[in-house]
């Protein structure tokens, strides 16, 4: 295997940590000169590893969502038409040669909302630009990733002190 390819990477679960480990790569590409792309989906809160992002060269961070959370799928067509813009800004990046790496976080719930088709995701990369390295997050990852991404890590939540009642604190968990 060609490590002159472009991996594809999902993280998953329902764990704390997977933007985290996406943004960990990100911060990891740029101090290495790579161009990255910063896709969140299905989010519009601002945290402070976003604002952090936002000081690093090399790194370009878009947010799509209607700010508002999405219970037992019922996404409003804001939702649907945000997800949409920044899918098609996902599509350019796959197939050009501005960025080395392009993370789409919170991706997945794209397949459980049904606002995307395996079949249509499958088509724009597996035609994309080769050395393009994606990383792609969410909760619930569909089976088709299982054969074709080339790394996979579940992060199972074991203790969290929201269990408990705790709120997120700033700086820590946003």
């Amino acid at each position: 295997m060609s490590t002159n390819r472009g991996f594809i990477q999902v993280y998953y679960g329902d764990g704390k940590g997977k933007t985290t480990a996406a943004i960990g790569s990100a911060v990891r590409a740029v101090g290495q000169g790579l161009k990255v792309l910063f896709l969140q989906f299905f989010k519009k809160n601002v945290t402070g590893e976003l604002i952090s992002l936002q000081y690093l060269p090399g790194i370009t961070l878009y947010q799509f969502g209607s700010g508002k959370f999405i219970l037992n799928k019922q996404w409003q067509e804001e939702d649907c038409q945000e997800f949409m813009m920044g899918w098609e800004m996902a599509k350019r990046a796959l197939h050009g040669e501005d960025y080395d790496l392009l993370i789409m976080d919170e991706f997945l719930y794209a397949f459980s909302y049904q606002m995307l088709r395996w079949d249509d995701f499958f088509k724009e990369l597996s035609t994309r630009n080769p050395k393009v390295e994606v990383i792609i997050t969410g909760r619930k990852i569909i089976p088709q990733f299982i054969d074709y991404a080339d790394l996979i890590t579940n992060m199972t939540l074991i203790k969290h002190p929201y269990q408990q009642g705790i709120p997120a604190r700033k700086g820590i968990e946003y």
